[in-house]
């Protein structure tokens, strides 16, 4: 089926400011988005009120306003403009609900605009806690048993008939607020009061606590006639009890046993046919008992999320853009696989490679805050780390962090109290995943750390064999380490500084050896097939091998650094900068080349630079690929503090 003729001119509506729950992911979808739709050549008119973002750009939309997201901004923008439809999946829990007031409003009804990508009834079905829990039950979908509270003393009555433990979850919220867990019963009635207000309209789901259990979310794009596909499956490294958008996730999934996936594949499907008939995204998320593998839904958000834009960036996949293609009314077989060209985007994809996501916080920047992880997310930003195997992947995540440290251990900066350690892996703050690894090291009991941390032994034992790997070289040294061992590390992703401090001696002693034993990075393409067809977008990632994928060419080019993850007092701003900078640097006819490892930026979108290294912002990862690329120059000044620190390096190294 043809796109929809009717609609030639659509609305987007944006995110607002960036706040713990909604970032610059939602930035990333919109511009993507309106992308999409002016290829077909609609007139897209933007709505946000942030000036920070790209989306608010002239090059992004046709019409952009600098309005506050409310009503009377979107009608004033109704009076002056033609708009044929509203596309409010692109922007968050702030556009849905801003949709859904202007739908009850009667703003859509009287100014004949038509909304797309989603229907209100999705919208009302997922975020009503009640609505939610009723509608999965009806379609034979287990969840948790608990009821809804709008009231202090209905809530007490929940509670007396469930038990302890707890979870309270409020309606209508970002990025969890409000809710949490609640193990003893003296501590309910601040918990209940806490729920209901950060809801907007009082109401709260009191469960029971299913905290411990394994965590797993699935993305999928449905299209008008009920096609529908997985994008990709996430499965969250830390268990039930911390919210997804703090916990690290991996992607794909690592112990899922494949008859268990295809039972949440199934089950995801029939719960987005079930909260309405729409063409859009969705992303569901599931828990799995570690003992028994019963499934259980915990919600399904019917827009684009910040996992959305993580599935896009581990796969290829642009999500966004074509949701919003199926907006308007393509169906999926209809539409070009952007990474290979030549195939549908009717497919799912296939990694060949592995994909960790570690959270980004800023403690530091509130002294007294409660550091605790739990069901409240409190991460500004995160990072992306892509390697051949879990372990890399997970040491160029950490890599990436910015925190003062060269990867996963290997720095000098384990702690060695076992006190300290015990109740960091009870209760779980922002350096868990550190005190893991000090854990292993200090030698405390593999079941101990399992019994405390209910983290799957799978990941538990990865990171212990990091810790083996270490103590296998501690009695070689620069001279005497044999190829193996350093090849092996450096397949584990470990830096060259990390190296260097396990065997006494410096980072450049360490890169000069590995040239001497040709243990050299390649460059591997997502490609989101697996290689199975020819792809044709350069994006890029790193790793240790033998076939190099990236090709440099013969063209005058031009480096770009990015910021790397968003923080306090550098975000989303400098973002903008780095496309600004792309985009400048194509006009006068260089090759741009962009190197960054956050995942919700548009400048790691597959289409904004001539190639893509989605790398950390890390000087053994920067020099060799310009020592691949020997680029004319790198900008450093776009990317925040992050790309400056840097410059000294580069004008050491010519």
């Amino acid at each position: 089926m043809p796109r929809d003729k009717s609609i030639n001119s659509v609305l987007i509506i944006g995110s607002g400011p960036i706040i713990i729950g909604q970032a610059c992911e939602f930035d990333y979808s919109g511009s993507q988005a309106s992308r999409s739709l002016r290829e077909e050549g609609i007139e897209v008119t933007l709505i946000n009120s942030n000036p920070a973002t790209i989306m608010t750009d002239s090059v992004t939309a046709d019409n952009i306003f600098l309005l506050p997201l409310e009503k009377k901004s979107i009608e004033h923008i109704l009076s002056i403009h033609k708009i044929d439809a509203v596309l409010p999946t692109m922007g968050g829990q702030t556009a849905l609900n801003l949709a859904i007031e202007c739908e009850e409003a009667g703003i859509w009804e009287k100014y004949d605009v038509k909304m797309i990508g989603v229907n209100t009834d999705a919208i009302n079905t997922t975020e009503d806690r009640e609505k939610f829990r009723l509608k999965m039950k009806s379609i034979d979908i287990n969840v948790c048993e608990g009821e809804v509270a709008t009231s202090f003393l209905r809530g007490k009555e929940i509670a007396q008939k469930i038990g302890f433990p707890l979870v309270i979850r409020p309606s209508f919220t970002l990025g969890g607020s409000g809710g949490g867990f609640v193990e003893k019963e003296e501590d309910f009635d601040h918990a209940l009061n806490n729920g209901l207000k950060f809801s907007p309209v009082h109401e709260v789901l009191v469960e029971k606590s299913i905290l411990g259990w394994k965590e797993f979310e699935l993305e999928l794009l449905r299209d008008n006639i009920g096609n529908v596909i997985i994008i990709c499956s996430i499965e969250n490294f830390d268990a039930m009890g911390i919210h997804t958008g703090d916990s690290i996730t991996v992607a794909p999934a690592m112990t899922l046993p494949d008859t268990v996936y295809q039972e949440m594949r199934n089950l995801a499907i029939k719960m987005m046919n079930g909260i309405g008939h729409f063409a859009g995204g969705c992303n569901v998320q599931f828990a799995i008992d570690p003992d028994t593998d019963e499934l259980i839904a915990i919600e399904i958000n019917p827009r684009v999320s910040r996992s959305s834009a993580l599935a896009s960036k581990a796969t290829g996949y642009p999500i966004a853009k074509i949701a919003a293609k199926l907006a308007i009314g393509y169906n999926l077989d209809e539409l070009d696989n952007q990474i290979t060209k030549n195939t549908s985007a009717f497919f799912e994809p296939a990694l060949d490679y592995v994909v960790v996501k570690i959270p980004r916080w800023n403690f530091d920047k509130f002294v007294g805050s409660d550091r605790r992880l739990g069901l409240q997310m409190k991460a500004v930003g995160e990072v992306m780390g892509i390697g051949s195997n879990f372990q890399e992947a997970l040491q160029k995540a950490c890599q990436s962090l910015e925190i003062k440290r060269n990867g996963l251990g290997a720095d000098g900066r384990e702690i060695i109290d076992q006190n300290t350690l015990l109740n960091s892996l009870k209760y779980p703050s922002w350096n868990r995943l550190f005190h893991i690894y000090d854990s292993f090291k200090l030698g405390l009991p593999f079941n101990t750390i399992q019994d405390i941390t209910k983290i799957d032994k799978w990941f538990l034992y990865q990171i212990q064999e990091l810790v083996m790997i270490e103590k296998n070289i501690e009695n070689f040294d620069i001279e005497t380490i044999p190829k193996s061992n350093l090849k092996l590390l450096k397949e584990k992703g470990y830096a060259d500084r990390q190296i260097a401090h396990l065997l006494n001696c410096l980072e450049s002693e360490v890169f000069e050896k590995r040239q001497e034993l040709k243990i050299k990075r390649v460059f591997k393409l997502v490609d989101t097939c697996a290689a199975e067809f020819e792809a044709v977008t350069p994006y890029y990632y790193s790793t240790f091998g033998d076939e190099n994928e990236s090709k440099p060419s013969n063209k005058k080019k031009v480096l770009v650094l990015g910021s790397g993850p968003n923080r306090i007092g550098q975000g989303i701003e400098f973002d903008y900068c780095c496309v600004h900078g792309v985009l400048a640097a194509k006009e006068c006819g260089y090759e741009t080349i962009m190197i960054n490892c956050n995942p919700e930026t548009v400048s790691t979108d597959f289409d904004v630079a001539d190639k893509l290294y989605f790398e950390p912002v890390f000087w053994e990862h920067i020099y060799e690929i310009i020592l691949h690329e020997k680029p004319e120059g790198v900008i450093v000044q776009l990317g925040g503090q992050t790309a400056l620190k840097l410059s000294h390096k580069l004008d050491k190294y010519g």
